[in-house]
């Protein structure tokens, strides 16, 4: 039921505020790994979950404060006014009135409970490690659409060249249309055909343009910013020898899977939590009042010690129902985590199967691009020498531009199958990827709360300082 931490001074963690810093350095051209840390600083939902992660800590602290003192003070003031009358007759009566302020102080400490406290501070420690996994893929999230609309800016720039250099290539052709058909070389088809090609090309430009804009927005969504001057592709990153072996890691460290493990065990404990819940309670007690007479100064005081033992007896069948929702609480977290299991192999398999496909593609598409250019090339030698047509050479340079097309679509599509591979395995978080972001420390929190400190208490202020470092107060 441990929460393993590293134990840290205090005052190191406030300085830090949480935060271990790490300044990124960007380069001239921005690369894939820039944009994943530009995406990690500014993404709200990274920043939810570990909001979500602190209060899951101080459900901790909640737990661990029904096992310290409590100690309660009251204080009143009351008048009374009353009239007494003689036995006997109603004529002689005698009235009092008077003023009391009362102070008070009461004491508790629970002694034992069958262990259920105990077990309620495992409950929600396992629930922290939880949500620590649920802070992991929120993560991977950020980072998987920041990689992805990285390389889809990357996919539309090339589009966009592509098409420009088409609508070059073909306003060329037209050219040498119109002079072969002053000199009688062609015929006005001719020209017609490339000229309804060059309105083509440029129809096809402005859409790529258009999905260029689309890219760009998706990119400040998903960054908080948009997008600089992009660097290549670069390699491809490492992800797994086999299908099988990245399936064993999935099953290992994918966060999804390691969440629900947590809250199994912590439905589990939840059981013994209810079942101790129809035992009684042994409490140590005490008390202190001053009670002082306003209207003649006179004053009294005392005090109580005593042990109590109480339980249940019957609550109309609540406390059994509450046993028995924890035991259907518990099966439900089994049965997800069956599911949770089964989705996680089938997102790698598919993972695995898309980047085979990307990399098939992109071999046959260099293939395909190698033998059109060849082909266009000889098309338009051919063309001057008349043994080739316009259309002849405008469906070259057609075959061509689609051959590249694919080949940057193909190229595109093996990175991000590889990204959503990483992240189909659980290893798409920024300290494996190991970005230059800062680092922040899920069990510094915890560490300052775990306790249940007091706010006047010497590690309640520093927890105070902590979080006002962070802009929570």
């Amino acid at each position: 039921m441990r929460i393993a931490m590293k134990r840290k001074p205090l005052a190191r963690l406030v300085a830090a505020a949480i935060l271990a810093f790490a300044v990124p350095v960007m380069s001239q051209a921005e690369t894939v790994a820039d944009t994943m840390a530009a995406a990690y600083q500014h993404n709200g939902l990274i920043e939810q979950n570990r909001a979500l992660l602190r209060a899951a800590d101080e459900d901790v602290a909640i737990a661990v404060s029904a096992l310290k003192p409590i100690l309660n003070w009251s204080a009143d003031m009351t008048y009374s006014r009353g009239r007494s009358f003689t036995p006997g007759t109603m004529a002689a009566s005698r009235s009092s009135s008077g003023t009391d302020a009362t102070i008070g102080l009461a004491a508790e400490l629970l002694l034992y409970d069958f262990g259920r406290s105990k077990i309620g501070i495992g409950v929600q420690k396992e629930t922290v490690l939880a949500t620590r996994q649920a802070l992991v893929s929120a993560e991977q999230q950020v980072l998987l659409r920041a990689a992805t609309a990285f390389f889809e800016v990357q996919r539309r720039n090339e589009f966009v060249r592509l098409r420009q250099n088409n609508v070059r290539v073909i306003s060329e052709q037209l050219r040498a249309a119109r002079d072969r058909f002053e000199v009688g070389e062609v015929t006005r088809t001719d020209v017609s055909l490339a000229e309804a090609r060059l309105a083509g090309a440029r129809a096809a430009l402005a859409a790529a343009q258009g999905q260029l804009a689309q890219a760009n927005e998706e990119f400040r969504a998903a960054v908080g910013r948009k997008p600089g001057q992009l660097s290549g592709l670069g390699r491809v990153p490492a992800t797994a020898k086999s299908v099988d072996a990245a399936k064993a890691v999935a099953l290992r460290n994918h966060p999804e899977m390691l969440k629900v493990q947590h809250e199994v065990t912590a439905t589990e404990l939840a059981i013994l939590a209810a079942e101790a819940g129809m035992k009684p309670q042994v409490k140590l007690t005490g008390r202190y009042g001053l009670t002082q007479n306003l209207d003649d100064r006179g004053f009294s005081n005392g005090g109580s010690v005593g042990v109590e033992i109480g339980g249940p007896i019957y609550q109309g069948g609540r406390l059994s129902a509450l046993a028995r929702q924890a035991m259907a609480r518990r099966d439900q977290a089994r049965a997800g985590l069956h599911v949770v299991r089964h989705n996680i192999a089938l997102a790698v398999g598919n993972a695995w199967a898309g980047l085979q496909v990307a990399r098939a593609s992109r071999d046959a598409s260099e293939r395909q691009v190698r033998a059109a250019r060849e082909a266009f090339r000889g098309v338009r030698e051919e063309a001057t020498l008349g043994a080739r047509t316009t259309l002849d050479v405008l469906d070259a340079e057609q075959e061509l531009l689609d051959a590249q097309t694919n080949l940057a679509s193909a190229m595109v599509d093996e990175h991000v199958a590889a990204y959503n591979l990483l992240s189909a395995m659980g290893y798409l978080t920024a300290e494996r990827l190991n970005l230059r972001v800062p680092r922040y420390d899920p069990a510094a929190y915890y560490n300052l709360v775990k306790d249940a400190p007091a706010k006047r208490s010497r590690q309640g202020q520093q927890l105070d300082k902590a979080l006002r470092s962070l802009g929570k107060q």
